[in-house]
């Protein structure tokens, strides 16, 4: 079957082919600016990149491309070849935890869901529509980023706010990158023959989410109601005093849109350093003695190793660590601050085997307490394996 993993967002649209059971991925590519001017967008086939710049009015004349696309490089014959569409959905609250086949019920939840994630969720049903109209006969499917954290109990997702805000507004514990913290655990089981592990995924990227996860549920995360909360990010403060919001609005004359601005895209490593939200950057700064990159590495670095800590003693003792996405694949030096600010839990890393960017690794001594591993994460494919089982 060739599945089709798409994320759109309100300008964008990722997307990557594969054929399952296989796992061959056919392509993969990205539509940007779409309905802002200037759009273009880019395509790998066989390790080779293509980039084209076209006029992309909105999703719909993207879509169109992309199936040109297909057909032109001989990807596919017909259109008829796509067996399933599944979509990456940010926030599909309490009311889904699992994937599930697209109907009308299920749009209207998602645009009913928009108040918490008014940026994404509005453009998902935008990219969803866009391909149910150019394959109607082609069954779409949702893969929900809140839906694997929807095991944590209530204890785990509620707010120590007054009860009554919950049952008015579902104010509570969502949590997000639930497709890669899924991934993650699906991988460290089967290369460790476990189903009953004690993991600690740690998917550390621009945005990061620290997890902890019992016999393959969520115990709890570290995001929250939104993605802003948890660990410090590129751009986004992570957990805060909340009285330093209605400090800074009135200090700086803000509303709530700007305040929100500027804690999603203005703080976090980009805010401490001043050079970059990139981990890349920050490290080059450090290197070169820039002591607020020094600085911003270390508060980062701390915030990690606070969730890993406590996820450790939620968990009676993790029997694994997993480090993921983009910094937490490929940034050595990060994995190796992590793991020596845990020395107290018995983790001793080993440098050799950390010295390693987007593999599967065991990064840890073998005399370490809590074993470490580098697990690269795919949710396009886990998109896809979701929606071959679902319509298989």
């Amino acid at each position: 079957m060739k599945i089709l993993s798409v994320n759109a967002g309100s300008s964008s649209l990722k997307f990557t082919l594969f054929e399952l059971p296989e796992k061959k991925e056919l392509i993969n590519g990205t539509f940007e600016k779409i309905g802002i001017g200037n759009s273009f967008y880019t395509l790998k086939i066989n390790g080779e990149k293509i980039r084209r710049e076209v006029d992309l009015t909105d999703h719909g004349v993207a879509v169109k491309y992309l199936m040109d696309e297909l057909i032109n490089n001989k990807i596919i014959s017909s259109l008829d070849e796509i067996d399933g569409i599944g979509h990456r959905v940010v926030q599909g609250g309490a009311l889904y935890n699992k994937t599930v086949l697209v109907d009308e019920k299920v749009i209207k939840d998602i645009e009913d869901l928009a108040d918490l994630a008014p940026l994404h969720n509005k453009a998902h049903v935008i990219g969803i529509k866009a391909f149910i109209e150019a394959l109607p006969n082609t069954p779409n499917t949702v893969v929900f980023d809140t839906a694997f954290h929807q095991t944590m109990e209530e204890d785990k997702f509620l707010y120590p706010i007054p009860y009554e805000l919950y049952e008015k507004y579902n104010i509570r514990k969502y949590g997000f990158h639930g497709t890669s913290h899924r991934f993650i655990t699906n991988s460290i089981s089967e290369y460790l023959n476990r189903m009953d592990l004690k993991i600690i995924s740690c998917h550390i990227g621009n945005g990061s989410s620290i997890t902890a996860i019992k016999n393959g549920k969520v115990i709890d995360t570290s995001m929250g109601l939104t993605p802003l909360a948890g660990v410090m990010m590129g751009t986004r403060c992570g957990d805060i005093d909340p009285s330093i919001i209605p400090f800074i609005m009135k200090k700086e004359n803000l509303n709530a849109d700007q305040i929100s601005d500027l804690l999603n895209k203005k703080s976090g490593l980009l805010g401490i350093s001043g050079v970059s939200s990139d981990s890349r950057d920050i490290e080059d700064g450090l290197n070169n003695g820039n002591k607020r990159c020094m600085l911003a590495q270390k508060m980062c670095v701390k915030t990690i190793v606070n969730y890993i800590a406590m996820y450790n003693n939620l968990l009676n003792g993790a029997d694994v660590i997993c480090f993921t996405a983009g910094i937490g694949e490929n940034s050595i030096l990060t994995r190796e601050m992590i793991a020596e600010s845990l020395s107290s839990l018995g983790i001793k890393i080993d440098k050799e085997r950390n010295n390693v960017r987007g593999k599967f690794a065991l990064i840890s001594s073998d005399d370490s307490k809590i074993p470490m591993y580098v697990v690269p994460t795919n949710e396009e494919l886990m998109i896809a394996i979701d929606t071959y089982n679902l319509i298989k």
